[in-house]
């Protein structure tokens, strides 16, 4: 139990392990860094995955050549949008029938309610919008599927968002992670990222607390 219970924080904290995982398992990071942003995306019971502040991490130790910055840029692009797409599809095939239960195992039917009101007010924009922000990046395709969103239509923002996402994160990273007020920093300037990442949901929040109306959910 004690093992699983590190091999958990170790993932959820992969931002701040990562430099030793690459010593350890070489190019197979590569792999690793795929899944975690793919299952970030595209699975709704997975929100609690580090996304912005693990594509920081992974641009800053690229640097040192361990890992290839293009080669990374187009494995993760290609993980996040093809994330959001199984998300998706998933939303579209099964999301109806889970918003009529009461209580959802392993999902928190609040964070769907939240992300539908961001709709509300972006409508389809919201696959690109919700990429910088954590939680609703991973129920913004569900919920798109649910509203039965033209694929055509989410495709677009889909890899729109999805290459966006990850070039300014990645590269900024890469560009200024080494900054030596940075490096020697390091774990302030991810808490750093983390905060600029929830800073926008924290703002909605509080309009949303404020009453102010929004315009009819629109996805097509």
């Amino acid at each position: 139990m004690e093992l699983l219970q590190g091999i958990f924080e170790i993932f959820i904290h992969l931002d701040e392990h990562l430099g030793s995982i690459i010593l350890q398992i070489g190019p197979l990071t590569y792999i690793l860094l795929f899944l975690i942003i793919f299952l970030e995306t595209g699975v709704v019971v997975t929100p609690f995955l580090p996304g912005d502040s693990l594509l920081f991490a992974a641009g800053t130790l690229s640097v040192a050549g361990s890992l290839n910055i293009i080669l990374l840029f187009l494995i993760l692009a290609f993980a996040a949008v093809a994330g959001d797409t199984v998300n998706y599809w998933i939303g579209y095939i099964i999301g109806p029938r889970i918003f009529k239960l009461r209580r959802i195992p392993l999902l928190k039917k609040e964070h769907l309610v939240k992300t539908e009101k961001f709709y509300e007010k972006y409508g389809g924009k919201t696959i690109i919008l919700a990429r910088y922000i954590p939680i609703i990046r991973t129920f913004a395709p569900f919920v798109a599927g649910i509203g039965k969103m033209s694929y055509g239509r989410f495709i677009t923002y889909n890899i729109a968002g999805g290459i966006s996402w990850v070039g300014l994160f990645l590269f900024t990273g890469y560009f200024f992670g080494n900054l030596p007020v940075i490096k020697d920093n390091f774990h302030y300037a991810i808490f750093g990222i983390i905060f600029i990442s929830v800073l926008p949901a924290f703002i909605e929040y509080v309009r949303h607390k404020r009453g102010k109306k929004v315009p009819e959910l629109n996805l097509d």
